[in-house]
């Protein structure tokens, strides 16, 4: 029975840029998911496997990160509206390109009035929090007389584009990883608290309130704390929550850390000066630890999986 070719097209999918901004000591960020499917004279690719009119997905990749330096991402529409037109009109075979792109938002996190231990609340233009991934947990335990109550919140993803450094670390063969000196530090924060509140007789904490300021105070210890490690930078965070929040005696945090690695750009003759980086989902990172208030016993279950 013979058979013919139907609708067919190819790319790269997901690429994740994230283009720094650096307007003085104020930093923008544009974090965009970008997805490209390009379609035209590609019959002979899949009836013989001649590559001649094939462009490599991997260098639709590459001019993905590439445009982020040369043209920046003034939005998502207009960075898609570059790329289909580099890709239809340098490429006699490619008749159609479609570019998808998701963008996630990011917002400042707002510091507190006191100037911090390491950098001044003043100074902070630097530190993001994303939009609309939290979600907020919490689990409740009583027994007929007493309770326990851990609360709170996962999928907070969180930024800093400088302020964090890593190095001094133990080096064997295996290691290839190079100092940094300047890095973008972010997480996915999973935390969990525990109240002291445990019976009637004593008075129930603002629940609202609680979670509120428990939130904030910990993304200002993150944004405000200049970093040599995600461990430093996780007891920081921990710690502000105790010393501001008496309701509180143990925090837990599980934090992956998001990588992102500058792009080389030089092959392109283009020099990425901290500008453009590939965000890498896995391998990750995995930093956790407990914070408690002196004199008090961990509860708070190392494995949060189904906290």
């Amino acid at each position: 029975m013979a058979t013919i070719l139907g609708q067919n097209q190819y790319g790269k999918a997901e690429n994740r840029v994230v283009k720094i901004t650096r307007d003085g000591d104020t930093h923008h960020i544009k974090d965009l998911n970008v997805s490209v499917a390009l379609s035209g004279d590609m019959d002979d690719v899949h009836y013989s496997g001649s590559n001649a009119n094939v462009l490599p997905t991997d260098t639709t990749k590459n001019t993905v990160y590439a445009f982020a330096k040369e043209h920046g991402i003034e939005s998502a529409e207009q960075f898609g509206i570059h790329l289909a037109r580099w890709f239809v009109g340098s490429q006699e075979p490619i008749q159609k390109a479609r570019i998808r792109i998701e963008e996630y938002s990011w917002d400042r996190i707002a510091t507190s009035d006191a100037n911090s231990k390491f950098i001044g609340s003043d100074e902070v233009n630097h530190s993001f929090v994303r939009q609309g991934m939290e979600t907020r947990v919490t689990q409740i335990t009583y027994d007929g007389k007493n309770w326990e109550v851990i609360s709170g919140l996962k999928d907070l993803v969180v930024m800093n584009s400088t302020n964090s450094e890593f190095w001094g670390y133990v080096k064997d063969k295996y290691t290839t990883l190079k100092e940094a000196y300047d890095r973008i530090l972010a997480t996915q924060v999973s935390a969990r608290w525990r109240f002291n509140w445990s019976d009637d007789e004593q008075r129930m904490p603002n629940w609202e309130k609680s979670y509120a300021e428990t939130r904030k105070h910990m993304l200002q210890a993150f944004a405000e704390t200049y970093s040599l490690s995600l461990q430093q930078t996780l007891y920081q965070m921990g710690s502000r929550i105790i010393n501001h929040r008496s309701e509180i005696d143990e925090v837990r945090f599980s934090l992956p850390n998001k990588h992102h690695f500058l792009v080389d750009l030089e092959p392109f003759g283009l020099k990425n000066d901290n500008e453009v980086y590939f965000a890498a989902d896995r391998p990750y990172g995995l930093i956790e630890a407990t914070v408690l208030r002196d004199g008090v016993d961990a509860r708070i279950p190392v494995d949060m999986t189904n906290l």
